[in-house]
Formats: structure tokens, C-alpha cells, sequence
């Protein structure tokens, strides 16, 4: 693998001005499609061939309707003391109603006061009138938004209460917030202290952007052909960013050490790509298993998600490999900083090189300091950090999951939930439909109304609606309980058993949002642990290949499960319990959405395993050149540390600055991952893999006779070090450590 990136790494360097115009052409040509060929992203999860989905195609085919069009429910209410059917409030109503009729994009509203079919609370002080837009929530556009929202405004104006809630009212979530440029600010920043020198830092930014600049054009482009979720690209821009940067990173800061060995910038940028370089691909390859990965979970949505972000992340390792590289050969030797390019002529005046920049053999400074501390008081170190982030876990037993939305505290969605939840009962705004179908589906539907409105947890079962041909009926059933509840659930199962031991002919299912909600929520908890065990499976067998090793996979598996333990643990006591809720801007609690456990399971896991790679392999290269197994620790520790704890604070300010602005999908999934990149890289890489290895001693480094025939992978590049790789000269001296 060394072999091939060094060559990899002369080859764009020689061509740097061909790679460069590529990757720029690659970036034109992903503007131009995304400007031409994108389309609409969606907001709804579906499972195809589940009963709650196929009912819901099925009712848009039989009465009409998009099964999954936006809507919006406007709420008005009366004064204690006084009856929303009253005269003069009946006039106020039929006055919002036929403004809510000439709302731009709405096909209609309906009428609560209609004698037909009234939708008024029991206790006659609340009702709501039902407007339907016919296009997908995305669609609907911010002045379409702001017009329901004036005409609520005008409704309150007429002495009534008036709140509308519904999925026409959200709107949709965007990339390039203040925050998410401020957390590139803060990488900018941390880059520029790691290197000393702003072009190597401007350079590792822009090279970065390039990359997730292509990848996210690329999605924004696929949407004209596919489906995607309105968060596919925002979860690929944050992870490619994040990604892209801390690649650059390992990579122009071994460019650099081999600068001050004495190299040539024509022999130090091979070189790093064939060290690094080979990090960077085994890292890169641990993250994009991770994420193919979720495809196990047999769930379309959520299989698009992994691949688009696995694909961002390719991208950025091939940008790494090639375009970073290129940039490095016409930067040279500005990408150290002053003083170290004066002392390295001077230097080079006397035919000697320059020691490396990194900390010195007797361990001095903060980070031989730090070493000597955890390896010394090993036994501490290791329980103090396994106890810490034990703690942090212990809300994970209490995590709940729905993809019931969550309004913001004081909106007008949340106030319009609460009326109708005190007016009509909680379970008003997460309604259960049963759609029978057949010749007798009208029958059907009438029995079951009778049957269903006999359950525990049901408030009101309607009598059935019958479609235009009369071969189907929907049956709209209220529960008593909350759409997250774990009694709705519940409720949705022994509907469904009643309607399969009835032992009619005549098919019925059971559907609706809640319902839907209910079959992603079983999917999802029966896939997580498959999910697991196979991405956990064949990374461990990766890095069992990496370093020849059965103990340090181990120790890294170990440690990932700390590390995803105290991510979803602090994630469940703030947005669920609201703990520090102000802190990171949250608007509401509640559930978390149904998706975030496992997404944050995937990237976490490949992220940890980047730490793991670059942290242990610099520990096992100076292992492979004769240092004891604690020195070899240390020594590893101290020349790697640094760049680690520089990528985390990259990785960390990426994430976090998708937190205080970002929408109710995405702020949870982007803290998880922020305090999962904390906890990986302060806690377990800097504390717990050191301390565990130090423990081990020669039997972390123990590969059983048996798996002695695995391929050697060479990440530390040790064929680099035996001969130049195009067998024209021997190759420069390794570098000390």
C-alpha cells in the first residue's frame, strides 16, 4: 500500500498542474449539474412493502389525494364562558375559513362548523379547519408559508385564539448558517495554530472544500433522479468537512517532518503520501464501511443516507491522496513557518538537516508529560476513563425514539398541539386510519368502526368515508394517547391483531404517520444490533490487517463502545430530559428522532477508527524499530498525539457549529457527534488506548501463528524506508523517533 500511494503522491506532484485543473473541472462540471439537473428533496420516511406505507399509496390511489402531501391545521378557540358555535363566533370562523380558501398553493380548507361533518372539541370552545396543499411539505414555498401564517395573524385579530400547526409549516432545512461558518472560522483557526504558518492552513481549508464542495454538488445534482432525504446533504457536508480537513491535516503535517528531516519538497511529498497517506486510506476505508454499512438496516432512506455521505468521504480521501499533494508542490516551503524555512537554509548551507519539529526522545513538554502520567498510573488512568464515560452513559437506558415531530417551545406549533391536545384529546394530532379494500369494504370499514371504538386507548373511531367507486373506506381512529406514547404503540398493534383474527375476506390495513412511525421504530431497533456486529466485524478485521494484531482491534472496539455510550447519553439528557437545553439552543424536548441512533452509531464508529489508526499506528512503527513496548507507546503517543488532538478540535468545531442554528433533525445528530468526537479523542484515545496498551505490554502486539499468512498492509511505509520505491536510488533515511 506505501508503495503505491509514494508513487501515487510523485505522480500528482509531478503533474500538479493537470491534477489541480481536474479536481477544479471536477468542481465546475458538479456547479453546473447541481444548477440544472437537481430537484426536490423529501421529508417523509417510508419503508417500502411495510403495511403502514403500502396503505398510504394505496389511499392516494383510491381517494385521490397525495398520501403524503402537506397540510396545516389552524386552530381557532373562544373564551372560557363562551361556544365557538355561537352566532357571532360561527361568523368569525367562516371568515378564517374563506380566507384559509385563498391562501396561494392551498386546494382547499376545510369547514369545522360544517353540520356534515363538524370538528369541534367536545366542550365547544375549540375547533380546526384543515388546509391541504397537495404537494410535499418541501414544496410548499417560504411565501406560501408566510401567507398561512398572516392569515392566522388576521384570524386573531377577530377577538379569536388562532395557532396553526402541520407539516406545511416547516420549513426546510438549508446548509451555510452563520454557525456552520463560524466552526469553519474556529478549523481555520486551529489550523493555522497547529501549522504556524496561515498557507499551509488556508491551503488544508480550501482543499477540503474543494472536496465536499464536489461531493455535495454531486448529491444536490443526484436529487433530480432520486429521492433523497431533505437532510442527506446536510449530514454529507458536515461529515466530508470534517473529514476532508483532518485528512489534509495528517498528511501536510508529515510533509512538514519530512521537510525538517532534510528532504527535498520533490522527496518529502511522496513520502507523506505514502505514510500518512496510507492512514488516511485505511482510516478513510473503516468510515465508508461504516456507512455502506447501513444498508443492512433494509431501509431505503436510510441506506441513501450512508452511501451519499460514504461517497462525500471518498471523495475527500481521494482529494487527500492526489489534489493535496499537488497543492503542496506549489506551495513548498511555505507551508512551514518562517523561522523554520530560515533555519532550514541556513542549514542546508552546511549540508545538515534540521531535527524534526516534534517533542524530544526524553519525553519533555505537555504531550511526553501527558504520556508518562496515563502509562505511569496506568491502572488509574484506564478506570478513571471507562468510569467517566460510564457515567456519561447512563441516560442511554432511558433514550426514547419517535419521528412524531417536535415544535420549538412557544411557537405557534407548539401552542396549537397544546390546544388540541387539551380540546380534543392527545392523540388528535397523530390520527390512525384503516383503509379497507373490496367489494364490502364499506361494510368493513362500518364493522370495524363499531369493533376499533371498543379498545382500550382509542377516544373516537368515525364512521367509514367511502371512496368515489365505493371498493374502499377509511376508518379515522383517535387514541387517547400521545403519537410518541408508548401506549399508542401499543394501541397500533392490537389493532392490527383484531383486524387479523376477525377472519374477514376483505383486506384492511392500518396506517397513517403514527403507524408509520411505529413500523420504522421496529425496523430500525431490529437492524441496530445486526448493524453492530457487522460493521464492528469487518472493521476489526481491517485493523486486525493493519496492525497485525488480535489486542489493539480489541482495545479499539472496546473503546468505540465508551465512546457511542457517553455520545447518546449526553445527547438523551439534553434534548429528552432538557439538561443545559439552553446551552445549545434547544427549542423543545422530547424523543429523539428514530434515525439518529444509528446514523451516529456509523459515522462515530468510522471516525474513532480514524483516531485508532493514526494514534496506534505510530505507536506500532515504533514497535516495528526495536522500541521497548511501553517506549513505543510513548514514543507513538508523542509524535501523534498532537495531530490528533488538532483534528478533534477540527472535527468538533464542524459539528458543533451545525448545533445552535440547526433545524430539530439535525441539531441532535450534529451534538452527538460533537461530544462523540470529545469523548473519542480527549478520553479514550488520550487516555484509555494508551493506558490499556501500556497494560498489555508484548501481548498487544501478539498475532496468533495461525494469522501469520494475512497480508502485510504497510501503513508506516517500512518498504519507504528499505528502497525508493521505483528502484532508482535507495530512499532517504527514515526519520528518528
Amino acid at each position: 500500500m506505501a508503495t503505491f500511494l509514494h508513487r501515487l503522491g510523485r505522480g500528482s506532484f509531478r503533474f500538479r498542474g493537470l491534477v489541480i485543473a481536474v479536481w477544479v473541472l471536477l468542481l465546475a462540471l458538479g456547479g453546473v449539474g447541481a444548477a440544472t439537473l437537481s430537484g426536490k428533496t423529501v421529508s417523509t420516511f417510508e419503508i417500502p412493502g411495510q403495511e403502514s406505507t403500502t396503505a398510504l399509496r394505496l389511499i392516494g390511489q383510491e381517494f385521490g389525494d397525495t398520501a403524503d402531501g402537506a397540510s396545516a391545521q389552524v386552530v381557532l378557540q373562544v373564551p372560557a364562558g363562551q361556544q365557538i358555535t355561537a352566532p357571532e363566533n360561527a361568523a368569525k370562523v367562516a371568515g378564517v375559513v374563506q380566507a384559509l380558501n385563498a391562501l396561494p398553493g392551498a386546494r382547499g380548507a376545510s369547514n369545522p362548523l360544517d353540520p356534515q361533518n363538524p370538528v369541534v372539541s367536545p366542550d365547544l370552545r375549540a375547533a380546526y379547519s384543515t388546509v391541504s396543499y397537495g404537494v410535499a411539505p418541501p414544496e410548499v414555498t417560504d411565501a406560501q408559508r408566510q401567507a398561512l401564517l398572516r392569515a392566522v395573524d388576521d384570524a386573531r385579530g377577530s377577538g379569536l385564539t388562532a395557532e396553526v400547526t402541520g407539516t406545511a409549516t416547516q420549513g426546510v432545512a438549508t446548509i451555510g448558517g452563520a454557525a456552520e461558518v463560524l466552526g469553519v472560522v474556529v478549523a481555520l483557526v486551529v489550523l493555522a495554530i497547529t501549522y504556524g504558518s496561515l498557507v499551509a492552513a488556508g491551503m488544508n481549508l480550501l482543499t477540503a472544500v474543494v472536496g465536499v464542495g464536489i461531493g455535495a454538488l454531486g448529491i444536490t445534482t443526484l436529487t433530480g433522479f432520486v429521492d433523497l432525504q431533505s437532510t442527506t446533504p446536510i449530514l454529507a457536508v458536515m461529515l466530508g468537512l470534517a473529514v476532508g480537513i483532518d485528512y489534509a491535516l495528517f498528511i501536510v503535517t508529515r510533509f512538514r517532518h519530512e521537510l525538517l528531516a532534510g528532504r527535498s519538497v520533490a522527496e518529502a511529498v511522496p513520502l507523506a503520501v505514502g505514510t500518512a497517506g496510507s492512514a488516511v486510506l485505511t482510516a478513510g476505508t473503516t468510515v465508508v464501511i461504516a456507512l455502506a454499512g447501513l444498508a443492512v438496516a433494509g431501509i431505503p432512506f436510510l441506506t441513501e443516507m450512508g452511501v451519499a455521505a460514504a461517497a462525500t468521504v471518498v471523495v475527500a480521501v481521494l482529494v487527500a491522496l492526489t489534489l493535496v499533494p499537488a497543492a503542496l508542490g506549489v506551495v513548498g516551503l511555505r507551508a512551514l513557518p518562517r523561522a523554520a524555512r530560515r533555519a532550514l537554509a541556513h542549514e542546508s548551507g552546511k549540508h545538515t538537516a534540521v531535527p524534526p519539529a516534534e517533542p524530544d526522545p526524553a519525553g519533555r513538554g505537555f504531550f511526553g508529560g501527558w504520556s508518562r502520567l496515563v502509562t505511569g498510573r496506568r491502572w488509574l488512568s484506564l478506570v478513571a476513563a471507562v468510569v467517566a464515560l460510564g457515567a456519561v452513559s447512563i441516560p442511554v437506558a432511558s433514550m426514547q425514539t419517535s419521528l412524531a415531530t417536535s415544535w420549538p417551545d412557544g411557537s405557534t406549533q407548539e401552542k396549537a398541539q397544546a390546544i388540541l391536545s387539551d380540546r380534543f384529546g392527545a392523540g388528535v394530532s397523530g390520527p390512525l386510519l384503516v383503509l379497507t379494500r373490496g367489494a364490502d369494504a364499506v361494510a368493513r370499514g362500518g364493522e370495524l368502526t363499531t369493533e376499533l371504538a371498543r379498545l382500550d386507548g382509542v377516544a373516537l373511531a368515525t364512521p367509514a368515508v367511502p371512496s368515489a367507486d365505493g371498493r374502499a373506506a377509511l376508518v379515522t381512529v383517535i387514541p387517547t394517547t400521545a403519537p410518541d406514547a408508548a401506549a399508542t404503540t401499543d394501541l397500533v398493534h392490537r389493532m392490527r391483531d383484531l383486524i387479523r383474527e376477525d377472519g374477514s375476506s376483505t383486506p384492511a390495513y392500518v396506517t397513517g404517520q403514527t403507524a408509520v412511525s411505529v413500523d420504522v421504530n421496529a425496523t430500525l431497533s431490529d437492524a441496530l444490533p445486526v448493524y453492530l456486529v457487522l460493521v464492528v466485524g469487518l472493521a476489526f478485521v481491517l485493523l486486525v490487517l493493519v496492525f497485525r494484531s488480535i489486542l489493539v482491534p480489541v482495545v479499539g472496539v472496546l473503546g468505540f463502545l465508551l465512546t457511542i455510550g457517553a455520545s447518546l447519553g449526553a445527547t438523551t439528557a439534553v434534548f429528552q430530559w432538557g439538561w443545559l437545553k439552553q446551552l445549545v439552543h434547544a427549542d423543545t424536548t422530547g424523543p429523539l428522532l428514530s434515525l439518529a441512533p444509528i446514523i451516529v452509531v456509523g459515522i462515530l464508529f468510522g471516525l474513532a477508527m480514524d483516531y485508532q489508526v493514526f494514534l496506534v499506528s505510530r505507536m506500532h512503527e515504533a514497535h516495528a524499530h526495536g522500541a521497548q513496548p511501553l517506549q513505543a507507546v510513548r514514543t507513538g503517543f508523542r509524535q501523534a498525539a498532537p495531530v490528533v488532538v488538532a483534528a478533534a478540535a477540527i472535527m468538533f468545531a464542524v459539528f458543533a457549529g451545525f448545533v445552535p442554528e440547526g433545524d430539530a433533525t439535525i441539531k441532535p445528530i450534529a451534538f452527538a457527534l460533537a461530544v462523540g468526537i470529545l469523548a473519542d479523542a480527549v478520553v479514550v484515545r488520550m487516555i484509555a488506548v494508551p493506558a490499556a496498551l501500556s497494560l498489555l505490554g508484548r501481548a498487544a502486539w501478539w498475532l496468533p501463528r495461525w494469522l501469520r499468512w494475512l497480508p502485510v498492509l504497510d501503513v508506516e511505509g517500512a518498504a519507504l524506508e528499505r528502497r525508493d520505491p521505483a528502484g532508482e536510488r535507495p530512499a532517504a533515511p527514515a526519520p528518528t523517533h
